[in-house]
């Protein structure tokens, strides 16, 4: 039997807007319209929580009426607030997701801010707490958000290594999200679709820290 999120996306035409790795620049972006609209981390870049604070204000007087975000390794306040800090920084209207699901117009989304561990980046990870984190997700979900990419997915550096995850890579299998939606890499801005899964690297930054990427509309 076809769960209700299968029907809803049959009958119900939406847009979804994807962007990561603003690190300071989302005003300069221009975001199209859209029914929801996801930031998949990097959202400042010195991670402060005055960065944050410019951020939220813009984000909440987008026009989308659902808006999601992640942390990236840049956003260390995030990281490092309370839960209490974390409600006063985030306005109501934005739904902050770390290890955590949400449904929205039948989808439901989980999103997460883990990389695999480098130096003293936020929310960097080892190994078995990597796999730890990877393992809350959940098998029902439509989309979902990462900071990281899975290993060899859209995940090449400048000197052509892979750096994505390869524990996320493995979940992803199982999981089969409809759609993966990340940053990190930023030279590798796209979308591509592998078995059950499309892939987004929705980066905002090319590696030049230019910002010459469009946000990216997933029509449904």
């Amino acid at each position: 039997m076809e769960k209700p999120s299968d029907f809803l996306l049959c009958f119900l035409p939406m847009d979804i807007v994807c962007i990561s790795d603003t690190h300071n620049k989302h005003e300069d972006l221009h975001i199209p319209d859209g029914d929801i609209l996801i930031h998949a981390g990097d959202i400042t870049d010195a991670g402060t929580k005055r960065e944050l604070e410019a951020f939220f204000s813009w984000f909440k007087n987008l026009p989308h009426k659902h808006k999601i975000c992640i942390a990236g390794n840049h956003d260390f306040y995030l990281e490092s607030a309370s839960k209490e800090e974390l409600k006063s920084l985030i306005p109501n209207s934005i739904h902050y997701l770390c290890d955590k699901e949400i449904e929205i117009m039948g989808l439901t989304f989980w999103g997460a801010p883990h990389t695999p561990i480098q130096n003293r980046w936020a929310f960097g990870k080892d190994t078995s707490t990597l796999e730890m984190h990877w393992n809350k997700i959940p098998h029902n979900i439509d989309v979902l958000i990462t900071h990281t990419p899975p290993y060899d997915i859209m995940d090449e550096s400048y000197e052509q290594n892979a750096l994505g995850c390869s524990i996320l890579k493995k979940r992803v299998k199982k999981v089969k999200p409809k759609f993966h939606v990340f940053g990190h890499m930023h030279n590798n801005y796209g979308i591509v679709k592998f078995e059950d899964t499309t892939f987004v690297n929705a980066t905002s930054f090319n590696d030049s820290y230019s910002l010459i990427n469009n946000p990216i509309v997933l029509t449904l």
